[in-house]
């Protein structure tokens, strides 16, 4: 008597465990939001991106340091970035090895500096409102991941907005397409779209 087929009905959420560099940025990130939650003014002065800041004072550093500061008043803020680092940075991480992940996380994170920090001179308004407005956040450097990852397995299939089910490559477009727009008509409205353009730029 034949068996009857068997299906496996099981779905993984995720890429699965955590590996070193990602391990190593969601700690470093989840540190420093804690610390922000104690003192939010003074660590984002010190360690957010102030264009005028960075180029009046020297405080260079601020060109790197803004990726590991979130909003404290923002929880969705911290998690869906350190989700997104899971999600595409350990598949990356896989391919490319531990310091692979590492260079192309910081190149990223800077690229998105630079663009906010040159943005900040164009002489338009909405632009020169970036020069004394600090930035923080790890976008900038999660849709450079995002990009990497589409590029590296186009074909893998993402839920966008959590229900409809797309091929990476597609829904790379759409993320990129709802950020430059995005990026072009903002006005200080909160959200530095100018940073997700130049993560995707830099990636």
């Amino acid at each position: 008597m034949r068996r009857p087929p068997s299906y496996d009905l099981s779905h993984q959420f995720g890429p699965g465990p955590w590996t070193p560099a990602v391990r190593a940025i969601i700690i470093a990130n989840v540190v420093v939001y804690l610390v922000t939650i104690a003192a939010p003014e003074i660590v984002v002065r010190l360690l957010g991106l102030t264009p005028h800041l960075v180029l009046t004072s020297g405080r260079l550093w601020q060109m790197g340091t803004y990726a590991f500061v979130h909003d404290p008043d923002v929880f969705g803020h911290i998690l869906f970035n350190m989700l997104y680092i899971w999600m595409f940075g350990v598949d990356l991480e896989r391919r490319w090895g531990s310091a692979g992940l590492a260079k192309y996380y910081a190149i990223t994170a800077l690229g998105a500096a630079t663009t906010i920090v040159l943005v900040s001179l164009l002489p338009f308004e909405a632009a020169r409102a970036n020069y004394a407005v600090p930035t923080i956040g790890a976008s900038g450097a999660v849709y450079g991941l995002l990009l990497a990852w589409a590029l590296a397995f186009p074909h893998r299939t993402i839920l966008f907005m959590m229900v409809i089910p797309i091929r990476a490559w597609v829904f790379a477009l759409i993320m990129a397409a709802i950020v430059f727009f995005s990026a072009a008509g903002s006005g200080g409205n909160g959200v530095s779209h100018l940073a997700h353009a130049g993560g995707l730029i830099t990636g």
